[in-house]
């Protein structure tokens, strides 16, 4: 009797939670909350269970249960003789985590690491102690359970200049086949030009089931700008479109939901969550990497590997893990006490990182956008609950996105330079609650720029900037393998950086006076910011200014382990993600980029990690099936 009323009161405590309600009745509460509550009850794909007593050792060791990670498990378990071990430092997924719109309120939870980057004077000047909110998910699946769903492959001249850096095989036409081989895409149009997408992959690619009628407008003032209405991931992309996203019907469709669920019955796999690892074990003699030491329920473990560790645990965890075990800038490792293994001055290094100006926000005359306290409610949930649909599936108002050249771009080919991220919310949605947090804004700078447009009816525009030239690094903060790393982000140090993005905001102001944005009363919500009063408003300098102010991560670091030819002194892994200098260990995730893509990333690290399984099971005798 005690389980059953546990399980009513988290019930409800979860529709309290979800829904934002006091008191109400109890009964369709209930119904609601128990929908979500007990989520894997109905769930023929529930969560995977945890291996209770792991082996001492296993063929493959992957560390870090996020999207690399998650891909990695199901494609080297397709082997039925090989043993594998996926060791993730968080949970499961929960209940919250299915709902698009509340991905916001999952940043600083217990599913995320709470990182913070090092103060800087050069951008996120709005935010507490000037230290930028870096969100990474810390919960299997990974970050694919916090972010905002986007699926967005880059541009194909991205990988042609993989390739020309010195990495054969990962030019655009090698790629495609390993982006179509996830995708299950929904929609039939899309799906029809079978060039550029796959059906049938494990990952669910669709449209938004909602839209408000902001979606269709931000469209139509693309094509008023004199651009295209376009398949981003398709042959052009330049362009609008509405967004694609990974969710299978109105849920979240993370990583571990579309990988691991689905082959959580192959006796091969093994899954140890709740288990921070610490280092890889290298034999300092031969340089072969031979297991992984973790701590789970508060005791060091160690478990090893007979052909491989695979890092998986993204661009931050992954340079970390590294520089603890060895592998990493002798110098620096020398400082904080780390016996060096090999002298490998690029881990680390090279950090890059999409950024976007926040809080352009163009107030409206119609109650159409997505305002939190009017569309969260107990009509919402039902409706969410019965038919997959309503304001709940929108990813925080994200509907449309749009990639243009500034004039530092060339215009005549298809490789832009900046991002619209088109949004029917902005950072007042809320009422200055969860975004504000999550963006990591200060209470001074939040009330006095937009604290009288408290939920207001918005549309926002996100001018995000594709190719920084602005360099990051992480470094070790100890030895203490618990402790955070040191990232330093480096945004807008390089002044192409600041001259790119404000050319952006100059965009995103002009779109918002098109005449089909201007047919909803739209105009820019100009609050001067707080630093930035004594310079004239809409001039370079003023622009230059604000972009420091909210400077707003997309969450997209990448690049700090990359991948280049032997040739490369900075290079960390080959071109077969195989770590120089020691054997039996590879990285594969969002840290082997040499550059970043044009595009949200996630996508991207589904492709990595989809070929680099395929180069595993080559290196290790495995026929694998020919793509297309």
């Amino acid at each position: 009797m005690t389980g059953v009323v546990a399980v009513v009161g988290g019930a409800i405590k979860a529709a309290t939670l979800l829904l934002g309600l006091g008191k109400i009745t109890f009964v369709p509460t209930l119904i609601a909350a128990l929908a979500y509550y007990n989520y894997d009850l109905m769930d023929p794909e529930n969560h995977p269970r945890v291996t209770k007593e792991l082996r001492k050792e296993y063929d493959f060791v992957v560390v870090g249960g996020g999207t690399a990670g998650s891909i990695a498990v199901n494609r080297l378990t397709e082997n039925p003789r090989w043993s594998v071990l996926l060791l993730e430092a968080g949970g499961h997924e929960t209940e919250i985590t299915d709902v698009p719109i509340l991905s916001l309120y999952l940043h600083k939870s217990k599913l995320d690491w709470k990182y913070r980057s090092q103060p800087q004077d050069s951008a996120c000047q709005a935010m507490v102690d000037r230290r930028c909110c870096w969100t990474r998910g810390k919960v299997l699946g990974g970050s694919s359970v916090l972010n905002t769903m986007l699926y967005i492959r880059g541009n194909r001249r991205d990988f042609d200049l993989w390739e020309s850096l010195g990495n054969p095989g990962w030019g655009f036409e090698d790629v495609l086949p390993y982006f179509k081989k996830s995708e299950d895409q929904r929609n039939p149009y899309l799906a029809a030009n079978a060039k550029y997408h796959g059906t049938g992959g494990y990952m669910t690619v669709q449209d938004a089931p909602y839209n408000t009628p902001l979606g269709v407008a931000f469209l139509q003032a693309g094509e008023e700008m004199g651009y295209d209405i376009v398949d981003v991931n398709g042959a052009q992309q330049t362009g609008f479109a509405f967004y694609q996203y990974t969710m299978r019907r109105g849920t979240r469709c993370s990583a571990a939901k579309a990988f691991v669920r689905p082959v959580q019955l192959r006796r091969n796999l093994h899954l140890s969550l709740w288990s921070h690892a610490t280092r890889v074990l290298i034999d300092p003699k031969t340089k072969r990497a031979y297991g992984v030491e973790f701590v789970r329920e508060g005791r060091k473990e160690r478990v090893l590997a007979r052909k491989e560790v695979i890092l998986t645990a993204g661009a931050i965890n992954t340079p970390q893990l590294l520089m603890l075990s060895g592998v990493g800038p002798r110098e620096h490792l020398e400082e904080v006490g780390v016996e060096v293994v090999y002298d490998s001055p690029g881990v680390g290094q090279n950090l890059q990182d999409h950024i976007a100006v926040g809080g352009l926000a163009f107030l409206i005359d119609y109650e159409i956008s997505i305002v939190m306290n009017r569309l969260v409610n107990m009509n919402s949930a039902l409706r969410y609950a019965i038919t997959e649909d309503g304001p709940l599936t929108s990813s925080v108002g994200l509907e449309a996105v749009a990639f243009i050249s500034t004039k530092y771009a060339n215009r005549t080919d298809d490789w832009p330079d900046i991002e619209f991220m088109l949004t029917s919310s902005s950072t007042n949605s809320d009422g200055g609650t969860h975004v504000k947090n999550a963006h990591g804004l200060t209470d001074e700078f939040y009330n006095e720029v937009f604290g009288k447009i408290n939920n207001r009816d918005v549309f926002g525009v996100f001018p995000m900037m594709l190719r920084p030239k602005s360099r990051g690094y992480v470094r070790l903060q100890s030895k203490n393998p618990l402790e955070h790393p040191v990232m330093v982000h480096n945004y807008l140090t390089h002044p192409d950086d600041v001259d790119v993005l404000r050319e952006g905001v100059k965009a995103a102001i002009a779109f918002g006076e098109t005449s089909t944005m201007r047919r909803f009363g739209a105009r820019f919500h100009d609050k001067p910011l707080p630093n930035c009063k004594h310079i004239p408003r809409y001039t370079d300098e003023y622009w230059n200014c604000a972009i420091r102010q909210y400077t707003m991560t997309i969450y997209h670091m990448s690049c700090t382990a990359k991948m280049g030819p032997s040739t490369d002194p900075m290079a960390v892994v080959d071109p077969s993600l195989k770590v120089y200098g020691v054997s039996g260990l590879r990285v594969m995730d969002a840290s082997v980029m040499p550059r970043i893509t044009s595009g949200n990333i996630n996508a991207p690290v589904m492709m990595i990690a989809e070929k680099g399984s395929d180069i595993i099971k080559k290196d290790w005798g495995f026929k694998i099936a020919p793509l297309t």
